[in-house]
C-alpha cells in the first residue's frame, strides 16, 4: 500500500528552548490541524543541554505527526536545516525557530503566496521588537545584501520561510550559508517572494547570537557572492584585482623613474619597491585566476539541473 503523501513539513531547530516547546507545539498544531490535511513537524534538537529532548519525546509519544531528531552536540543551524530537509517528506517545507518569536499563523500566509508559483517565500519582520543596536545592524546588513546582490528581500535573516522541495534539492549550503538560500536559489533561476509576518518578543531563554553575528554574516555574504557570481568565472574576480594592483604598481614605478631621469637621480627606493610589490601581487592574482579557470575547464559540467522545461515531439 503506497504511503500517504504529505503536503507540509515544518522543520524547527531547537537549542535549549525547553520552556517554549509545549506552547509552540499547541499553537502550531492548532493552526495546522484546522487548515492542512496532511502535515508533519520535525523538531531538530541541536545538542540541547536542558530538558528540551525530554519534552520533545513526550510530545512525540502523544502525536504521530511529530518527529524528533537529536544531535550528539551543538552542530549549528545549517546542520539542523540540512538534516530536516533530508528527512522531511512534505511537498512544501517551512522553517521556523522554536523560541515563539515566529507566529504559526503566518505559515498559512506563506503557503498562500507559494501557491502563486514561487519556489521560496520568505517572511519579513517589518515590526522590529529588538533593541536599537540589533535593529540597526539588521537594517545595515539587509541593505548590504540588497546592494551587493540581486536579492530584493528586506529581511533575509528571517527564519520563517517556505520552500518547494524540488527547488531545495538543487541547493547545496554549508556553514552559516542557510541565511543566503534565497541568493543561492535566485542564482539557479528559481522564483522568490517576501510577505509580512509577525515578530513577537522573546519570552523565555536568551538569544543564541552574540555581537559577532554581523561579522560572520558579512563573511558568509562574501562566500555566497563568490559562489553565485564567480564560481564559474574566477578569473573575473582574481583578474580584476590583479590588473588593478599591477597597473597601480606600474604607474607608481613609472612616475618615480621618469621623475628621477629628469632631476638626475631616482631616489625614493621604498616607493619603487612598493610599486614592484604591487606588480608582483597583481601577476600572482591573475595567475591564480588562470589556474582555477583551467581546473574548471577540466571538470565536466552537467547542465541538466538548469533545465526547467523541454518541449519536443
Amino acid at each position: 500500500m503506497p504511503a500517504r503523501s504529505i503536503y507540509l513539513s515544518v522543520v524547527i531547530p531547537v537549542y535549549n528552548e525547553a520552556e517554549s516547546l509545549d506552547i509552540l507545539y499547541k499553537k502550531l498544531t492548532g493552526v495546522l490541524s484546522s487548515s492542512i490535511l496532511e502535515y508533519e513537524i520535525l523538531f531538530i534538537d541541536d545538542g540541547s543541554t536542558d530538558n528540551s529532548f525530554s519534552i520533545l519525546s513526550d510530545i512525540h509519544g502523544s502525536d504521530n505527526k511529530v518527529r524528533v531528531i537529536k544531535f550528539r552536540k551543538n552542530f549549528g543551524k545549517a546542520a539542523a536545516y540540512s538534516c530536516g530537509f533530508n528527512l522531511s517528506k512534505g511537498e512544501i517545507i517551512v522553517t521556523m525557530d522554536g523560541d515563539l518569536q515566529d507566529a504559526p499563523e503566518d505559515i498559512l500566509v506563506l503557503l498562500e503566496k507559494i501557491k502563486e508559483g514561487y519556489d521560496l517565500v520568505s517572511g519579513w519582520k517589518h515590526q522590529g521588537k529588538s533593541g536599537f543596536l540589533r535593529s540597526f545592524t539588521s537594517k545595515v546588513f539587509n541593505g548590504l545584501v540588497r546592494f551587493s546582490s540581486k536579492v530584493s528581500l528586506r529581511d533575509i535573516n528571517c527564519p520563517l520561510k517556505a520552500y518547494r522541495r524540488e527547488a531545495l534539492k538543487e541547493i547545496n549550503f554549508y556553514g552559516d550559508l542557510y541565511r543566503f538560500i534565497p541568493l543561492l536559489m535566485l542564482d539557479k533561476g528559481f522564483k522568490i517572494a517576501e510577505v509580512k509576518v509577525s515578530n513577537h518578543p522573546r519570552v523565555y531563554g536568551r538569544s543564541k547570537y552574540g555581537p559577532t553575528r554581523f561579522l560572520y554574516g558579512f563573511l558568509d555574504l562574501l562566500t555566497a557572492l563568490f559562489i553565485t557570481r564567480y564560481s564559474k568565472r574566477p578569473l573575473h574576480l582574481f583578474g580584476s584585482f590583479g590588473i588593478v594592483l599591477f597597473f597601480s604598481g606600474f604607474l607608481l614605478d613609472s612616475f618615480f623613474t621618469i621623475r628621477g631621469l629628469i632631476v638626475g637621480h631616482i631616489g625614493h627606493s621604498a616607493m619603487l619597491l612598493f610599486g614592484a610589490l604591487l606588480m608582483i601581487l597583481g601577476v600572482q592574482l591573475i595567475g591564480i585566476g588562470l589556474v582555477v579557470e583551467f581546473m574548471l575547464m577540466l571538470k565536466r559540467e552537467d547542465n541538466s539541473a538548469c533545465i526547467e522545461k523541454v518541449l519536443s515531439k
